[in-house]
């Protein structure tokens, strides 16, 4: 019988210690933390979004590290294969707006649950509170796992699935990175991802706790264009954040070291220029005797209107039949374009995951196998993969999880 060691308990991890037993592999999991899952736990602000039910092309879409890596990944364990997978586990599923898939029960310790009892069915051997100090090999190939205790522990491969740098209260401190490079491997620059955005304008504050829906957003720098989508956008005290911003955040984070990035916000982008300066003639020609401060109830949320007029620069006590055709351009330039300069991202403690990891040009993407040291792979959040928010990074958990369970427990690997 194969000996394959899983370091980390998180979703990957726990679903490589699946697969592996399940192919009839004596599996030993080691988990620093107390309990398995605990970044598991507050994923999806506690409910955990499983995955997304898209048609697999879609999900690829939506992936923004090195996606081509991840094809024999995704196809091995698809979207449909971890609904399923759940189910069978006794955790039913719902699909919600954007396809988004969550737990029947709205609770993330449901999933857990449900994984912690398949490993108990599939007979591994689950060890807590205990800390690895590194991967050993011998001759190019794994040997076994040193533990910081001491204790020497030998196995035929080892799956490295400890997770990135986000949430470092979790157990994500990084470790698999150290594991990696003292096997030869090349990890790349590391950066926050779906993460809140820090603005200069210092009207943040005033707009903190502002949710704004259906809005455009875009992240440009110099003449390029980064990012460009509709969704929901929050103000936060010295920024933005909601599940847009986290988006865009995966596509400047490592890119602010270049130069300054702008976000551009249409707050109407359902209509063109031209539409919405008519919808603001008909605005002004009810209100046309009241001043133009009090003449924006119908076209913005009340808490917006106040930094709307100081972007414009048109006198709030301004009669709105005096308000020109060239004041109303600018108006319309504002609410079509509202410029936020990003001062820096959240940290990796805000971050829901890691930008960056092990180079997967020194992976084999069919096994995620390591190209450098025999019977050693990687799984989930500690590659140099990522993806946008909506379910996808816990997919590519699941998918590369499963391929690395399956492969090491594969005979004649």
């Amino acid at each position: 019988m194969k000996k394959i060691i899983v370091i980390g308990g998180g979703a990957s991890g726990m679903m490589a210690a699946v697969a592996a037993a399940e192919q009839g592999a004596g599996v030993l999991l080691l988990e620093k933390n107390e309990k398995l899952g605990k970044k598991l736990y507050i994923t999806g602000k506690g409910r955990c979004n499983i995955t997304n039910a898209c048609e697999p092309e879609e999900l690829f879409k939506k992936i923004v590290t090195n996606r081509r890596f991840l094809y024999s990944a995704l196809y091995s364990f698809t979207n449909s294969d971890t609904v399923r997978f759940f189910e069978e586990c006794g955790v039913p599923v719902k699909v919600e707006r954007g396809e988004r898939v969550f737990p029947v029960s709205d609770k993330s310790s449901d999933v857990i649950n449900g994984l912690a009892k398949r490993l108990k069915q599939a007979g591994v051997d689950v060890r807590l509170r205990t800390p690895v100090n590194k991967v050993c090999t011998k001759d190019g190939e794994v040997a076994g796992v040193l533990l910081q205790s001491g204790e020497m522990l030998s196995c035929d491969a080892c799956i490295v699935a400890t997770g990135g740098l986000s949430y470092a209260s979790t157990g994500s401190t990084g470790d698999g990175y150290t594991f990696a490079k003292l096997c030869g491997h090349t990890v790349t620059a590391c950066y926050p991802s779906l993460v809140a955005l820090k603005i200069t304008e210092p009207f943040a504050k005033e707009l903190e706790g502002l949710s704004l829906k259906n809005v455009r957003l875009r992240a440009i720098q110099g003449k390029k264009e980064l990012y460009n989508d509709m969704g929901e956008l929050l103000f936060t005290a010295d920024g933005v954040s909601g599940p847009l911003v986290l988006s865009a955040s995966s596509a400047v984070t490592d890119r602010l070291s270049d130069g300054e990035v702008v976000l551009e916000l249409d707050l109407k982008p359902a209509l063109s220029k031209e539409e919405l300066d008519a919808r603001i003639l008909r605005d002004f020609e009810e209100a046309k005797n009241k001043q133009f401060r009090n003449a924006l109830d119908k076209l913005l949320p009340q808490r917006l209107i106040r930094v709307i007029i100081t972007l414009c620069g048109i006198p709030e006590e301004k009669q709105v039949n005096a308000v020109t055709k060239k004041e109303r351009a600018i108006l319309t330039d504002v609410l079509k374009g509202m410029r936020l300069h990003i001062k820096e991202t959240g940290g990796f403690n805000e971050a829901v995951i890691t930008r960056g990891g092990v180079a997967v040009r020194e992976v084999n993407p069919s096994t995620m196998q390591s190209k450098i040291t025999k019977g050693l792979y990687f799984a989930g959040e500690v590659l140099d993969v990522d993806a946008l928010t909506g379910g996808y990074n816990l997919q590519i958990a699941w998918s590369t999880g499963y391929l690395a369970g399956s492969s090491a427990a594969a005979k004649g690997d």
